[in-house]
């Protein structure tokens, strides 16, 4: 894996303290700052620096450290679908999708993931390793730059589990919000989360009022524990009463995901119980 020093998982003061350790005068940080989070992360392309000053930012660091390994586009709605390669040969996804509002990024998390969700592709892979805040955000700059137009709206419901990569999808979601960055609204994120209930009510007290959405895809426990792991560990009763929680201390709406899955979970009477709850 390269062990260059990612730029994205650096912020401004950071980016101009180790500009500064290489002799590079002031304005550089903010000049390369500025092409980042337009979407250019190709030091080679960024024309108002120094030939000399490109070379050099290429030895000491990288941006993101991924890169478009392949592109599906809908012939329906253009929606697209990246694969990304990261530094260390890894493969994640992200999708973009365009409504009348603008462009929404739904971002991956982790490779792999070890929730272990029955119904889940990325529960075969394991968990391989959490991505860095840095790799979240290579992800919207990328699709940005294939684009050529910004991105208005986020959503961690790609492989992985939010809370359980939670330091570094904090460190992201905060960094976006800057008006010097992707100056997207907390309101404009849905983080998504298959019930982790200590993360959901620490959540709710970062005092950003991001949207929730919960992965439920059953109404009561004995048949949730069969398809998710996790529900072995928190109750339904326990997950709602964080839910309710995280309402009252955000005001945010919650959204309840719920995947119909062939004699499993797609019965009448599975659906009267899940309307009583």
């Amino acid at each position: 894996m390269d062990k260059k020093r990612d730029l994205l998982d650096m912020d401004f003061a950071e980016i101009s303290e180790a500009f500064a350790a290489l002799g590079f005068p002031s304005f550089r940080a903010k000049q390369v700052y500025q092409w980042l989070y337009s979407g250019q992360l190709d030091f080679d392309s960024m024309s108002n620096l120094p030939k000399d000053m490109r070379a050099k930012l290429a030895d000491e660091f990288k941006a993101g450290g991924l890169k478009i390994s392949d592109k599906l586009v809908s012939k329906i709605d253009g929606t697209r679908k990246y694969l990304f390669e990261l530094d260390d040969g890894n493969i994640i996804e992200s999708v973009l999708m365009k409504y009348r509002y603008g462009y929404s990024v739904c971002l991956s998390t982790q490779v792999g993931c070890r929730m272990g969700c029955a119904f889940c592709a990325s529960a075969n892979l394991g968990l391989v390793r959490n991505l860095t805040a840095g790799e979240l955000m290579a992800q919207v700059l990328n699709i940005m730059h294939d684009i050529g137009e910004r991105v208005s709206h986020l959503v961690l419901m790609g492989i992985g589990e939010p809370f359980d990569n939670y330091e570094n999808v904090m460190t992201f979601l905060r960094r976006a919000n800057r008006e010097d960055t992707l100056n997207i609204g907390y309101r404009k994120m849905t983080v998504s989360t298959c019930g982790v209930v200590p993360k959901i009510l620490e959540f709710a007290k970062e005092g950003i009022p991001v949207n929730l959405s919960v992965s439920l895809h059953a109404p009561d426990d004995e048949s949730r524990k069969k398809i998710m792991p996790v529900a072995r560990r928190w109750s339904i009763n326990e997950l709602l009463e964080a839910c309710s929680e995280y309402t009252r201390l955000t005001s945010r709406r919650i959204t309840y995901e719920y995947s119909l899955i062939e004699k499993v979970n797609d019965s009448v009477e599975f659906a009267e119980t899940l309307a009583k709850k």
